[in-house]
């Protein structure tokens, strides 16, 4: 049966009333109040708004094709059933867009946020420190972050499928609001980024065939190696965060799983995440192994006073027994991994593990307090890592290391905005001077 007039004129304004609607959604930049320094980095804003544009931009050229076939005589001939399944597919493409719009209006909207808005920006800062790498291993994608309640840190990765379609153009870090602020929250944060940067590296990929391989004849430890091989998208993270931030990585890491003890000690075979009480051991044998140190075995120490494994059952009891006999071989090959994306070097030498050496760190947070605007130009990253061990160290108060904290992140922000600004001016003045015609 033909479509019919009614049913063409129905969804032709239906049509013309999804144009109107999808022009209603402006870019973030028109609506969203925010001071300059929380804005988001200019990558990032630049990557996220092109990515919405293109996609209106598709969904407009979809409705206008749309409208022209519902005048064309193939239309004419069509059924209503035809029309009607042709313009529900464009509706479920409005609600695509718009369902990525609001993603990230949830994420750019806490910018408005007193204080917290400028201390995301800073964040962000700290994010990018953390997913740098000397040498060009990678084109880091730009990262944002936002707050949200409950104990543990996500990511949305830059590069995977958004709902609706399409990768992300930027990483999404959703940091917990209960950390804000201390050092903890780089423990949160920076193994999140260690997300972002295994994937850009392949290290699960490249790990992964090693570890199958110990587990060949490796008898009562297959069980052991295979859980490792289970775990090694959270480990390498973790990893990640413990060369880039040192101690503060395992104490962080302490206070989000620190749980009433059935949940530290419960054995889930399917999650990718390792016991929470092993994992608080493991990220300490990191650390032991990047810089050697007894500060190490004091925190495992402490960490199995908090969990004593009496009272475990047999079964429990013997899987951990296996995982602790072979975390020093398994450390062993992360520091000693060698993927083809880092041309032959370890993760231990690109991420430059000897700047986090407890010593050093020591010896900076002694220099800062003496000569303090040496802290505010030294990497972010470097600076949690030094506040850090100085939390460790007894050397700072949590009080005052959430003040410092709250300058630094705000001093960041501000920092990188006026740089940006002062860039923006520069383009702006070669521009108008060789546009003019006069020396440049």
């Amino acid at each position: 049966m033909a479509i019919g007039t009614y049913p063409a004129w129905f969804l032709m304004q239906e049509s013309r009333a999804l144009l109107t609607r999808l022009a209603r959604v402006k870019p973030f930049a028109l609506v969203e109040p925010m001071v300059p320094a929380a804005n988001l980095l200019p990558a990032a804003q630049s990557a996220i708004e092109g990515h919405l544009i293109a996609g209106r931009r598709e969904l407009r050229r979809l409705v206008h094709g749309f409208m022209g076939w519902l005048d064309s005589g193939a239309a004419q001939r069509a059924s209503a059933a035809e029309a009607q399944r042709r313009f529900a597919y464009l509706r479920l493409k409005f609600n695509a867009v718009l369902t990525q719009f609001d993603l990230f209006s949830d994420v750019v909207t806490q910018r408005s946020e007193s204080e917290s808005g400028v201390w995301l920006s800073g964040l962000d800062v700290l994010s990018a420190d953390a997913l740098a790498l000397r040498g060009r291993y990678y084109r880091a994608p730009p990262v944002i972050c936002y707050l949200d309640r409950g104990p543990g840190a996500a990511i949305r990765r830059a590069r995977t499928r958004l709902p609706g379609g399409g990768t992300s153009p930027v990483a999404v870090i959703r940091v917990p609001r209960e950390r804000m602020i201390g050092s903890g929250i780089a423990s949160s944060l920076v193994h999140e980024v260690g997300h972002q940067a295994a994937a850009l590296l392949g290290l699960v990929d490249s790990l992964r065939p090693v570890l199958r391989g110990l587990q060949q004849g490796a008898g009562d430890g297959a069980v052991a190696w295979g859980l490792y091989e289970r775990w090694i998208s959270e480990i390498v993270a973790d990893f990640w965060s413990v060369a880039r931030i040192g101690v503060a990585a395992p104490t962080g890491l302490m206070a989000v799983v620190s749980l009433p003890r059935a949940f530290v000690f419960r054995i889930n075979v399917d999650d990718p995440h390792p016991v929470p009480w092993l994992r608080v051991k493991l990220s300490c044998a990191m650390g032991d192994a990047l810089y050697p140190h007894p500060q190490w075995a004091r925190l495992a120490a402490m960490w199995e006073a908090f969990y004593p494994t009496r009272g475990l059952d047999a079964e429990s009891l013997r899987l951990l027994d296996r995982l602790q006999a072979l975390m020093p071989a398994f450390v062993s090959v992360l520091v000693q991994h060698r993927p083809a994306a880092l041309r032959g070097r370890t993760l231990a030498q690109v991420l430059d593990v000897a700047e986090r050496r407890p010593a050093r760190l020591s010896a900076l947070f002694r220099l800062w307090t003496r000569v303090p605007a040496l802290m505010y130009r030294a990497p972010p990253s470097l600076v949690f890592a030094v506040i850090g061990q100085a939390r460790c160290d007894g050397r700072l108060s949590p009080e005052d290391e959430s003040l410092l904290l709250g300058k630094l992140l705000t001093h960041w922000a501000l920092a990188s905005t006026l740089d940006t600004t002062q860039a923006c001016a520069a383009a702006q003045g070669r521009s108008f001077t060789v546009t003019e015609g006069e020396p440049s």
